[in-house]
């Protein structure tokens, strides 16, 4: 009797020290799975499915290219003084423009930085206007205006490139101008009274008809 348990337990498998269980197929069963039980075949290290986390970076959609450009010139926090303390919000002054001749100044204010762009965008839409250039994208003559305290003078200077300043610069470059030199004919700092001032002066330029044009030449 000793001799049969002894000979049971030298032929039972073992792994680290514990009995293993011996597998009994299922009628119609499957085979046990082998190396690391992965779920999809294969272990850690075998090869990757399609990555079901959205696909590659190249299959997302591209974004849509906005109608204008747009510049912020001035993001400033404000406050407001309330029964119960101070109410914070964003106050954003923006030009947009196509540089293609189109141009406009806008603000907006909202409790949130993108919410106050996004409404200064749509103000400075509202307040759009249209250029008339030249064939080398420059202005046919000298214009000046002033609003508020800020005066800007802008003059036409063939093969000169873009001269120009602060806010006035980003105007006159998301207008789409070239070949001008615009001066700030005041001491005044505040961007948005500049960018005005030059929507003013832009909006002045007028262009000869062909009867002015032709007195012109007469005399």
């Amino acid at each position: 009797m000793e001799d049969k348990t002894q000979q049971s337990k030298a032929t039972v498998p073992t792994q680290g020290g514990a009995p293993v269980r011996a597998y009994t197929p299922r009628p119609g069963g499957s085979a046990p799975r082998s190396g690391g039980g992965s779920r999809g075949g294969s272990g850690r290290g075998g090869a990757k499915g399609p990555d079901k986390r959205g696909g590659s970076r190249g299959g997302r959609a591209d974004r849509p290219k906005p109608e204008y450009d747009q510049k912020s010139i001035d993001v400033r926090r404000v406050a407001r003084v309330v029964a119960g303390g101070r109410r914070f919000s964003f106050s954003v002054a923006m030009i947009i423009g196509d540089r293609k001749g189109k141009v406009g100044v806008g603000t907006g204010k909202a409790g949130d930085i993108s919410m106050a762009m996004d409404k200064a965008a749509k103000d400075a839409k509202k307040h759009m206007i249209t250029i008339k250039l030249t064939k080398t994208n420059s202005i046919p003559h000298e214009v000046r205006a002033k609003a508020s305290s800020a005066i800007v003078e802008i003059m036409p200077s063939p093969s000169r490139g873009l001269v120009a300043g602060s806010a006035v610069r980003n105007l006159l470059e998301l207008a789409g101008i070239t070949d001008v030199t615009a001066k700030i004919r005041s001491g005044s700092k505040n961007k948005l009274n500049m960018a005005r001032a030059g929507i003013k002066a832009l909006s002045s330029i007028r262009v000869r008809t062909s009867k002015e044009t032709s007195v012109i030449q007469e005399n």
